[in-house]
Parts: C-alpha cells; structure tokens; sequence
C-alpha cells in the first residue's frame, strides 16, 4: 500500500466532559490514542478534572498538551467573543500556566499547546490572534510545540516565534475549499460514518489530501491528526482509525517526538 507517512500522532481533546457518561467516553478514546489536549478550566474542565486527566494520560503514556479556549462555558468555548489580541495573550498564558502546574503535580511532563473551539478559527485566519498565542506560549515554555490547522495563520506565526509546529488535520470535521472547517452548526460538518472517517484518514496517509465539501481536493500534509471525544461513536471511530493504520502499515508515534 503506497502511503507518503510511516507514522503519525492521533490526538483528541480530553477534559472536558460535564458528566460521568461523557467522562467515560472520553476515557474510552484515551486508550486509542497517543495525545491528548486537556482543557484548562475556562471553556470547560475544573482544577480537580485536570488533575484526573492528566493523570490518566500519564498513564496511558499519551503526550499531554494544554487546550486553551474563550471564557465560554454555555457554548463550549465555540463561540467567538470580540477579544484584543493583547488579552489573547494573557488568557493563553494563564491557562497554559494552570496546566503546566498541574502536571508538575502530577511528576508528568507538558508537550504541547492546542487552541479550542473558536479560538482555534480565530487563530487559523487571524496573523495578530495568532502571534498573540504564539507569544504566550514561547514565553511559558519555548519547548512547547504549537498545534494548529494546517496552512493557516497559527503554523507561520508559530514558526515566526521560532517554536516546533505540528501541523492538525481532522478526520471527522468537515473541509471548505479554502481550507477552513466547516461551522458545527452546517449539515454535514460533523463526520460520524466510519467508512467516512477512515476514507478522511487514508486519504491524509496515502494521498496528503482532504476533500472539501465542494467536492476539492486541498493539500494538507498533518504531523497530527484529530478525533473529538464528543464526536457521536468517537470510541469506536477510535478504534476503526487504529485498526486502518496497523493494516496500512503506520505506526503510532507521539505528537512530543523529536521528528515533530
């Protein structure tokens, strides 16, 4: 099988549930994966949820990175506030400081950075917001690797800042032609088929390609790729994803790896 990847991170956002049914399911897509993005407490998650999360991760042997979002508790940090770049900066610092600090507590170690929601949008098109994040995280740790949509703005301002990047794709989150996602409350935004995921994730390793839902072909060459743990069946797309990649011959490799 002809492939243009030997390996590759899968990741998912953790920390976020709100019951012990979500929780669980999130659990469950922990052990399909090799990092995990945990919310920091302001778009979801508490002190005590971090906690938990990051030592469930440590013990899963995932690569832990922080997940900040807006202050957007009833909208799930989707939706997108009038907020200055300079206050941009000081929210992602913050939250990247609380994980940071809980990891410690942990003796566990803190890889990366991944922005949530409608931060994540707005850095993707938005030079200034993403210089702001960018900025937070080299002044935390300059170690950090920033995660970010392939070919948007964060990546140039990430390497601009002079961090390690990884470029993210999706595999169950629909594409427009000009490489954005489309907006969660569209028809079809959301993939939950499984053929339709492993189809989004074997043509990522074989082709470095998504099809938008203009029916485009974009180039988009990830270091990481994505499965939301509130995505219906997320568990088992987990699964159906792994099972793909053993077949295909891809190994699992951890998003803090030094070829990153």
């Amino acid at each position: 099988m002809s492939r243009l990847r030997t390996h590759i991170d899968l990741n998912c956002d953790v920390g976020e549930g709100a019951t012990p049914e979500e929780l669980e399911i999130e659990h469950q897509v922990m052990q399909q994966v090799t990092s995990a993005n945990i919310a920091c407490g302001v778009h979801a998650g508490s002190p005590e949820l971090m906690r938990q999360t990051v030592r469930l991760a440590e013990q899963l042997g995932l690569a832990i990175g922080a997940h900040p979002g807006f202050p957007d508790r009833d909208g799930m940090g989707r939706t997108e506030p009038p907020w200055p770049a300079g206050a941009v900066e000081d929210l992602v610092s913050y939250q990247i400081g609380a994980l940071l600090a809980v990891t410690k507590l942990e003796k566990a170690t803190l890889s990366h950075v991944k922005p949530h929601g409608a931060l994540y949008n707005l850095a993707g098109r938005d030079t200034a917001v993403a210089l702001a994040i960018a900025r937070a995280v080299a002044a935390v740790d300059n170690r950090l690797i920033l995660v970010g949509l392939a070919g948007s703005r964060i990546i140039e301002a990430g390497k601009e800042m002079g961090l390690r990047v990884a470029p993210e794709a999706f595999v169950d989150r629909a594409y427009h032609q000009d490489g954005r996602l489309v907006s969660r409350d569209q028809p079809g935004a959301i993939l939950t088929d499984e053929r339709a995921v492993v189809r989004r994730v074997r043509d990522l390793i074989e082709h470095g390609r998504v099809w938008s839902i203009e029916d485009v072909a974009l180039s988009v060459t990830p270091t990481t790729i994505c499965l939301h743990a509130d995505t219906p069946g997320a568990p088992a797309l987990a699964r159906a994803i792994n099972a793909f990649l053993i077949a295909a011959g891809v190994s699992p490799r951890r998003l803090d790896h030094r070829d990153a």
